[in-house]
């Protein structure tokens, strides 16, 4: 035989704690909702509204002068709207001329801007002392000049004027011509008279270059 329970009180008593447990649940939730008073509403009136807190007058001149700029810049627009539509050479006046000449106005001048060179070789000077000066005179009238004036005659390029002579006889035989003159012979020859400085004598120039 199983053993019978001394106790037979306290298995009532379990039971009876589990229901009374359940009770005071939900009897709780009742009493936390009684415990916040409801404010009393009068019949007829509508809920008390929050007030909302004015804007500040700062706030306000702010936004009243970006509305004016924005009507500003609108304006703006549609002035230079109608007068893209109208067009700029609506109105046409003649101009007046008060005087017979025509004047060219003063346009734009660009620099040049080749796409490819022009010559095949580059430009070099060909007047050089080498070319210039072709050949001493050594005739009597010359030899009589170098003795008489201390001058020596040469004939030159054709081409070559009074202050490329005197610079290519500097260059050759390194001595300072005072004056220079020229003339171009029947033949088309052109000669040069070279007078030298006083600091060089002729003589001695002409027996250097081996005229005498």
């Amino acid at each position: 035989m199983p053993p019978k329970d001394k106790d037979p009180k306290a298995k009532a008593a379990k039971p009876a704690a589990a229901a009374k447990g359940k009770k005071t649940d939900k009897a709780e939730k009742p009493a936390a909702a009684a415990a916040e008073p409801k404010k009393p509403v009068a019949k007829g009136k509508a809920a008390p509204v929050e007030k909302k807190s004015a804007p500040s007058r700062k706030g306000e001149g702010k936004d009243a002068k970006n509305i004016s700029k924005q009507k500003s810049k609108i304006d703006a627009a549609v002035k230079s709207k109608k007068a893209v539509q109208k067009g700029v050479f609506q109105k046409s006046k003649r101009k007046v001329r008060t005087s017979v000449h025509f004047r060219r106005p003063k346009t734009l001048k660009q620099k040049r801007n080749p796409k490819y060179p022009r010559r095949s070789v580059p430009w070099r000077n060909r007047m050089d002392q080498f070319s210039i000066i072709q050949r001493p005179l050594s005739t009597e009238s010359a030899m009589k000049k170098i003795e008489d004036n201390n001058t020596i005659v040469f004939i030159v390029d054709i081409k070559a004027n009074k202050q490329q002579i005197k610079m290519a006889v500097k260059k050759l035989y390194e001595i300072q011509a005072s004056k220079v003159n020229t003339l171009i012979k029947p033949d088309g020859t052109k000669k040069a008279y070279v007078r030298l400085a006083s600091d060089y004598d002729a003589l001695d120039v002409a027996n250097k270059i081996g005229i005498i």
